[in-house]
């Protein structure tokens, strides 16, 4: 388990699926093909592709919202956004054969995606982050720490990701929070060598994670356990 989740992200250098090969070349094991503007018949092309990359990687792969090209292209499972399909919907698509992510941004968000059953959870804004569009509020480190407790207190068993805006020196006192790991994209692309940053972060994370590892009984459990 690495703790790291890559969202795909388009730039100038990089197309989506080379964006993907970058993490997948740096070890990356859980890619999330995300491309919100794009038109349906484009994100199913490159879905195609980074399946492929990820099968060649022994990495997991997950469709941000689009439920029909996940069970299509026989990915992991799918992540679903605020905005996007309900996950109880979601699930009578994809029975129980696939993951179902979806974003919180608060302790009662995370409550109500435990009650409906989805398989993790992608916690933020930490900060701004260009990448995303109409942002939720930012939470910062005292936010994440708040709700993290909650979620002890409450016996709330689900892996829980940061993400937004997140940079390397950010994960040591993220990790203490109880977080399961991180999801990134801009901190990997814009680096110099993408392919070395992403080792970097792993061992980062993987580091945090031993230190941390007291948590281990809350942040693994149910479906998840056998793939992160």
């Amino acid at each position: 388990m690495t703790g790291l989740i890559f969202i795909t992200h388009q730039t100038e250098k990089y197309s989506y699926a080379q964006s993907a090969e970058i993490a997948l070349r740096g070890g990356c094991k859980h890619i999330q093909l995300r491309m919100k503007d794009a038109p349906f018949a484009e994100i199913k092309k490159t879905a195609v592709v980074v399946k492929k990359l990820c099968d060649q990687y022994g990495a997991c792969f997950y469709i941000d919202d689009h439920v029909e090209i996940c069970k299509n292209v026989g990915a992991t499972g799918v992540h679903l956004g605020k905005t996007d399909m309900p996950p109880a919907e979601a699930r009578k698509i994809l029975d129980n054969d696939f993951i179902i992510g979806s974003t919180a941004n608060t302790f009662d968000d995370i409550v109500n995606l435990h009650k409906v059953g989805v398989d993790y959870i992608g916690l933020g804004p930490f900060r701004f982050t260009e990448t995303k569009k109409n942002l939720s509020p930012l939470l910062g480190l005292k936010r994440y720490t708040t709700i993290l407790q909650q979620c002890r207190e409450n016996k709330i068993d689900l892996p829980i990701f940061a993400i937004g805006g997140i940079a390397k020196r950010d994960i040591p006192e993220l990790m203490k929070t109880g977080i399961a790991g991180v999801a990134l994209s801009s901190t990997i692309l814009r680096a110099k060598n993408p392919v070395e940053e992403t080792k970097k972060l792993i061992k980062t994370i993987q580091k945090e994670s031993k230190i941390w590892e007291f948590f281990g009984d809350f942040l693994f459990g149910g479906v998840v356990t056998d793939i992160w």
